[in-house]
């Protein structure tokens, strides 16, 4: 009877990594600065490493590839963060949100069209009271008229200016418009006197 031998096996690479650990952490704190964050990196490369391990030449130093996956991975990381800005409680976000503008332009040609088609009494009246925000005394005193004609003119332009819009009474105002086109359909007469 003749003895078989077992076939040379090779060690599983896997079983290694463990062992480069304590290395591994000490490189990505060198790198990081940062325990917690080293302790994601080491993470991040041993899954890599792991779930490529068949790309690994056993001829090869299994250390230095880990550390070469390590290296990589954190400079893949810094140039991805470079490119975020710190937001934790979401402040700046909020400050990049726009309205969409399409709807506040058709909206402001809508008030555009309605609006020249007002008289030029009306017109100044509204540009005073409601859009350069003057009191009706005062701009009673820069149209040279009394205050009632300026509250009367303003109240009967605002009306009109509605109906050319095909607004009802009551009906708020479209959204999205500059605050000069707001104010000068919207602001109360009583508010501005």
């Amino acid at each position: 009877m003749t003895a078989r031998t077992a076939p040379a096996r090779t060690a599983d690479p896997r079983d290694q990594l463990a062992g480069h650990l304590p290395k591994l952490r000490a490189f990505a704190i060198s790198l990081c600065r940062n325990v917690a964050q080293a302790d994601d990196l080491v993470q991040e490369t041993i899954l890599k490493a792991w779930g490529n391990i068949d790309k690994f030449d056993p001829a090869t130093n299994l250390e230095a590839w880990l550390f070469t996956i390590l290296r990589n991975t954190y400079y893949s990381t810094l140039r991805k963060t470079r490119r975020e800005v710190p937001d934790i409680d979401g402040a700046h976000a909020a400050q990049q949100s726009e309205k969409p503008a399409h709807d506040g332009v058709l909206a402001f040609a809508e008030f555009q069209r309605a609006f020249d088609q007002l008289s030029p009494e009306h017109r100044e009246v509204l540009i005073l009271v409601g859009a350069s925000g003057y009191s009706c005394d005062e701009a009673a005193g820069m149209m040279g008229v009394a205050v009632g004609t300026v509250k009367s003119r303003a109240s009967r332009a605002r009306k009109r200016l509605a109906e050319l819009m095909h607004l009802d009474e009551n009906e708020p105002l479209f959204a999205g418009t500059d605050g000069a086109t707001h104010a000068v359909i919207s602001r109360s007469v009583v508010a501005a006197a």
